[in-house]
């Protein structure tokens, strides 16, 4: 089951009540041997609030679940956060390769689903390329991850064939990039193969002059994402995962830069809320176009009604929603709109939580 695939099943379940639990992680050892102890002090938390607000029998199921949570937690598998949703119908763990700000146990109505948005907007599954003269891999990536090898008829590729036959050109610079291009140009033409069935885009190991070529002889040079300078002292298959995922992060700091000069160009269009209440109720129309949330920003409220709630700080509240931007991101995204959340300090100029609206 894909990310989107668990937000949509979470976000679906409305059920009394449903706990979120989110804590930072380590992938190795001896800094993971805290997460086992930090589990189960927010396990313990969860049992005691459940019990104290609904009861043990009406929530056994419920409780039985957080009884057996932590034998079933591998902390030597830990990526760098991990997030538990349970109720009495609902077990989902979900491990993510960035950071929560979120950590804690929320008890609601509904499932706290922010760091899950946050990990689906900053989850990258792409294409990562090792391209050299001496023939060329393919791997499916998410995040830092390598997923699989692609393999089809013509990847991977053996090294050029496409060499200097004709010993009076061997000091004709164009003729020799020529040879280059031609095989840059097959090896461009199978990507687009692979592009075309799996939407992915690709990001390529190379040298600088290699992804020029490619560039200059590229069907579609929109589906290149850029390109890390290869280095032969350093191209096992884990370390160019590693150094590609530091480029695709700076591509995604990127675009959160490029979203929040969105928002304020829009201003000038009146296109842009920022009080909370409209917000939520420009997210359950399906009027949000772009929000952006920034980190240290959350909200409890209570409802008053379907369109209309209460600003508390009683997060315990039997009745409170614990943060009313996890409903508001999901309520945009599910209905075709963009969202980030980002700890870029320029979005505070305009307040902590922004909405663009569509009309």
């Amino acid at each position: 089951m894909t990310i989107k695939d668990q937000l949509q099943k979470l976000a679906a379940e409305k059920n009394q009540p449903c706990v979120s639990i989110s804590l930072n992680t380590h992938r190795t050892h001896p800094d993971n041997v805290k997460d086992e102890v930090m589990l189960k002090n927010l396990l313990k938390e969860a049992e005691e609030r459940v019990i104290a607000g609904f009861g043990k029998r009406p929530v056994a199921a419920l409780l039985e679940k957080i009884e057996e949570l932590a034998k079933e937690i591998d902390i030597n598998h830990n990526f760098d956060s991990l997030h538990i949703f349970l109720s009495n119908q609902t077990k989902e763990i979900i491990k993510s390769s960035w950071k929560t700000s979120n950590e804690g146990v929320q008890i609601s109505s509904s499932f706290a689903l922010r760091s899950i948005i946050k990990s689906y907007n900053r989850s990258e599954n792409y294409l990562l390329m090792m391209l050299s003269q001496s023939g060329v891999q393919l791997y499916e990536a998410l995040n830092d991850e390598l997923v699989q090898e692609i393999r089809t008829e013509e990847f991977p590729f053996a090294e050029n064939p496409h060499y200097n036959t004709h010993s009076g050109k061997g000091s004709d610079p164009k003729y020799l990039d020529d040879l280059v291009r031609e095989y840059l140009n097959k090896v461009d033409k199978a990507l687009v193969k692979v592009h075309n069935e799996t939407e992915l885009n690709c990001l390529v190991i190379c040298t600088g002059d290699n992804y020029s070529r490619l560039q200059q002889v590229a069907d579609k040079p929109s589906m290149y994402i850029g390109y890390a300078a290869i280095d032969y002292n350093n191209i096992a298959n884990h370390q160019l995962v590693k150094q590609a995922w530091e480029i695709i992060k700076s591509l995604q700091t990127e675009r959160r830069s490029k979203a929040i000069s969105e928002i304020k160009e829009a201003i000038a269009g009146a296109a842009v809320l920022t009080d909370l209440q409209e917000i939520y109720q420009a997210s359950i129309d399906g009027r949000g176009d772009l929000l952006i949330v920034h980190e240290d920003f959350s909200q409890p409220v209570i409802m008053t009604s379907d369109r209309t709630f209460e600003l508390t700080d009683d997060r315990a509240n039997q009745d409170a929603i614990e943060d009313i931007t996890s409903k508001i991101a999901w309520e945009v995204l599910a209905k075709k709109g963009r969202v980030f959340f980002t700890s870029q300090d320029e979005i505070k100029d305009l307040g902590e939580i922004v909405l663009k609206t569509r009309y």
